[in-house]
């Protein structure tokens, strides 16, 4: 998995290619002031500020160059403001200029994500770099690229390598990392406890049986939160009441295997 935290550092003056940020809305006036050549490069690479646009631009001396990205609003960056542009431009160390990054951070870093478990040598060739002036918040934005990155991972996992089991595994990984407990109930216990649970679970293979997973992290004397959904791991659907669009995106329903989470605050 990625280290997002080689994704952003923060700034203290390196060396970096600049990104320049332009409102659809400001397009025009921001052309005006642009030189003949700026303009033309901008025109070549069809820029008009859209979001998610941009273009390379060149600077005064032959090696030089910048960039300019479109953005909706830049005067507060949204998530996914920088995503298109984390992944389109070259390997290097990239800065804002007359911007603060914030929750762009996290589109920067999942822009980068790539599916690779089932590769033999990594197809990444470089990482883009962002620096930033908030680097209190880089720690909390590559944790949550990190975990966004893990359920990625998992949807990505095909059927017969993600399986209940596989993901009481995970969930168990998880745990051990966090110093969190778990409690498995499955089989027989399952049927007694939670007979609606099993009773979903019946159509599975053998291997496949549903359990109930429950996480539980934190301090003892706090409250307690608890967060109860479904994780699922496969889905048979049906192949003719779908369609092809639906059955394309199918590994991405999971199925029948719930789980409580709780923690405390």
């Amino acid at each position: 998995m990625t280290d997002y935290h080689n994704l952003i550092a923060p700034d203290t003056g390196q060396d970096a290619r600049t990104i320049h940020i332009v409102e659809k809305s400001s397009f025009d006036d921001w052309l005006k002031v642009q030189t003949d050549r700026i303009r033309t490069m901008a025109a070549a690479q069809k820029f008009t500020a859209e979001p998610g646009e941009d273009a390379i631009l060149p600077g005064d001396n032959i090696a030089d160059w910048w960039v300019v990205a479109g953005v909706s609003d830049s005067s507060q960056l949204d998530v996914w403001a920088l995503a298109k542009v984390a992944e389109s431009l070259p390997a290097g160390l990239y800065r804002l200029s007359g911007a603060e990054a914030g929750d762009a951070m996290l589109g920067w870093m999942l822009a980068q994500y790539r599916f690779e478990e089932y590769r033999g040598v990594s197809t990444v060739e470089g990482a883009r770099l962002l620096l930033v002036k908030e680097a209190a918040r880089i720690d909390t934005m590559a944790a949550q690229a990190a975990a966004t990155a893990l359920v990625r991972d998992l949807v990505n996992r095909p059927a017969c390598d993600l399986g209940p089991e596989q993901l009481e595994d995970e969930v168990g990984k998880i745990a051990k990392k966090y110093k969190a407990a778990v409690t498995v109930t499955s089989g027989d216990a399952l049927e007694t406890g939670y007979p609606m649970i099993h009773a979903v679970g019946k159509a599975a293979a053998r291997g496949f049986g549903p359990r109930l997973i429950e996480l539980e992290w934190g301090d003892e004397r706090h409250p307690r939160i608890a967060v109860i959904g479904k994780g699922i791991s496969f889905d048979s659907g049906g192949l003719d009441i779908k369609s092809a669009a639906g059955m394309r995106i199918m590994k991405r329903i999971w199925a029948a295997l719930p789980m409580r989470w709780r923690w405390r605050t």
